[in-house]
């Protein structure tokens, strides 16, 4: 009988964590971010669908980097929110897509340019973040040396280098680039850009479970099943619309 309390208190802990799912996070507004509210849209999309299953997220936030490979080792449960890949298939469970994410081409509106396929882009000085993938035939051309791009240490340096005339074009995606647009600079610096409506890329984002943590099977399937039941409650598409009402170059 005495051994009941001591047994009872052991057990207790691994009650209250085997509904509680730790996972890495990164900055990327208005999807992802320590101080956003709901710690950003996907965050926000992420942690209801664990809910509607019973299961808490515990969000640590670390550069991207460090945030994958945390997850990746199995030292959280996952992260949110990335693209699939063949690599990390290997590594991961994955999720169905959480967002859907849309990369274009920002220009300076007195520096109009055409294009139909990467080739294309051959005579332009472009940018690029520093490990952003946009795309396998952008990658190749760059590997290439089809495409000259000047990688960079952060979007709003490429945002900035358009306006200032030193770069052509520079990809982003459409909802990131108009919340960095309206945080960071000034609506007439605003009016000065663009985009091409050809989009550069467009994927599919989608949480990860690591495949080193024992349980991350079970918890991916109670996550897409929480995932469904919040997209048919119409709540998902809320949540983008609040996001994107509010961006616009013209004001």
């Amino acid at each position: 009988m005495r051994l009941l309390p001591l047994l009872f208190a052991l057990l207790l802990p691994l009650a209250a964590t085997a509904n509680e799912v730790r996972l890495t996070n990164g900055e990327w507004s208005p999807y992802l971010g320590q101080n956003l509210p709901h710690h950003g849209v996907a965050s926000r999309i992420v942690e209801e669908a664990f809910a509607l299953e019973g299961i808490r997220v515990r969000w640590e936030f670390y550069p991207w980097a460090r945030a994958l490979r945390s997850a990746e080792r199995g030292k959280s449960d996952g992260s949110a929110v990335w693209l699939r890949s063949p690599e990390r298939e290997q590594a991961f469970y994955i999720s169905d897509p959480v967002v859907e994410s849309g990369y274009y081409l920002f220009h300076r509106k007195d520096r109009p340019f055409d294009w139909q396929q990467v080739a294309d882009l051959a005579p332009l000085r472009l940018g690029g973040a520093i490990d952003y993938d946009y795309g396998q035939a952008f990658q190749q051309a760059e590997r290439d040396s089809v495409l000259k791009v000047k990688r960079l240490s952060s979007e709003e340096q490429g945002l900035r280098m358009l306006l200032a005339g030193r770069l052509d074009a520079f990809p982003m995606d459409k909802v990131v680039a108009f919340d960095m647009l309206h945080s960071q600079f000034r609506r007439e610096e605003r009016l000065q850009l663009s985009f091409h409506p050809l989009p550069l890329r467009s994927d599919s984002l989608h949480l990860l479970l690591s495949k080193q943590v024992p349980g991350n099977a079970e918890r991916m399937a109670r996550f897409n099943r929480g995932l469904k039941a919040l997209q048919d409650s119409g709540k998902v598409s809320q949540y983008l619309l609040e996001i994107q009402q509010p961006l616009s170059l013209t004001y």
